[in-house]
């Protein structure tokens, strides 16, 4: 299918097949769609809205033409969609670090600030971790220090040929939510928080279609692509093959309520600063937030049965100081 006549059919308000999406993906990675097609493209998706088939063939052509990664088994990932512009610290890092620190193999997929001021390479890269590593250096990471960090630009430099329109467009295309779904290690399990309550049920069921055995998938209710702690969060769980949603309260999990602003973060030197203390022993908002989302990981590593058991995992990783020796290993690791 020529990206004309994907155009067209979109148009026509017929979504695209799994393999016809697939196809037309595969044609813009090997840069020979221009920048005024996929523009077209991208605007005919989101006008008629993105489905489950067109993005898991989106997804299945990003992973073919990354560059490979070799992971452990039971490997996960908490790369989440960013956007929800609430300016928190990197609360799916710390969470990263803390399932690390629990026993479980993190290769967490992420990229610099889009539309925030600190994404997860910019704190990374303030703590010390050197973020350009090839797949050799990440595996290397995984296995001395429990986590590598898999940047984006180095694991899918097809991407760039999606780079000009995007650009020039400067509106939400669906590359903006593809990202999560392609960890270049394909990863079966993972905590994806989404900034759109919309996209929550849709990624779900692009994990399921692309043979994940463990997902959540979650938004803050109020806004947040986190778990918050402000309030409740809806979580889409899928597990053993079927989608389960339900609300989720901290207060029923022993952890308090906070106000927006105790989330706030700042600049990757600041936000490096909030995470340091939290993994050294801070109690209070920041501590909690990143120990409900870090529960989320530990669930679908499969590490505990229900949340109460994944929150004590978390906390004993945190209060052991093993999460914090990993960020430590994982500095000293990817440097040498």
């Amino acid at each position: 299918m020529t990206p004309a006549e994907a155009i067209e059919q979109l148009l026509q308000g017929t979504a695209l097949r799994r393999d016809q999406a697939r196809d037309v993906m595969d044609q813009v990675m090997a840069g020979e769609v221009t920048t005024g097609q996929l523009a077209g493209l991208l605007i005919a998706l989101r006008a008629g809205g993105e489905t489950v088939e067109e993005m898991t063939g989106f997804v299945e052509s990003m992973r073919a033409h990354a560059t490979p990664l070799e992971l452990p088994a039971g490997a996960i990932d908490t790369c989440g969609t960013g956007g929800d512009r609430a300016g928190t610290f990197n609360i799916s890092t710390a969470a990263a670090l803390v399932a690390a620190g629990a026993g479980i193999p993190v290769a967490k997929h992420g990229n610099r600030a889009a539309s925030s001021r600190c994404g997860s390479a910019d704190v990374l890269e303030a703590l010390g971790v050197d973020i350009t590593l090839d797949a050799k250096g990440v595996r290397r990471c995984i296995d001395v220090a429990g986590m590598g960090f898999c940047f984006a630009p180095t694991f899918h430099p097809a991407m760039r040929h999606a780079g000009p329109a995007r650009r020039e467009l400067g509106v939400r295309t669906v590359f903006n939510v593809l990202g999560p779904l392609a960890n270049p290690g394909r990863v079966r399990r993972q905590a994806l928080g989404v900034g759109a309550a919309p996209l929550a049920p849709l990624m779900v069921r692009v994990l399921k279609d692309l043979g994940h055995e463990r997902a959540l998938v979650f938004y803050g209710e109020d806004g947040l692509d986190e778990l918050t702690t402000t309030g409740g969060s809806r979580v889409f769980e899928l597990r053993d093959g079927g989608v389960r949603e339900y609300e989720l309260d901290p207060r029923d999990l022993g952890l308090s309520r906070s106000r927006p602003e105790d989330l706030l973060g700042g600049t990757p030197p600041e936000n490096a600063d909030l995470l340091r203390r939290v993994l050294e022993g801070e109690h209070g908002p920041r501590r909690d937030v990143v120990l409900l989302n870090a529960a989320a990981a530990v669930l679908a590593a499969g590490r505990a049965d229900d949340w109460p058991e994944a929150v004590t995992v978390a906390r004993e990783s945190l209060d052991s100081k093993r999460a914090g020796q990993v960020l430590d290993r994982l500095v000293e690791t990817s440097t040498r």
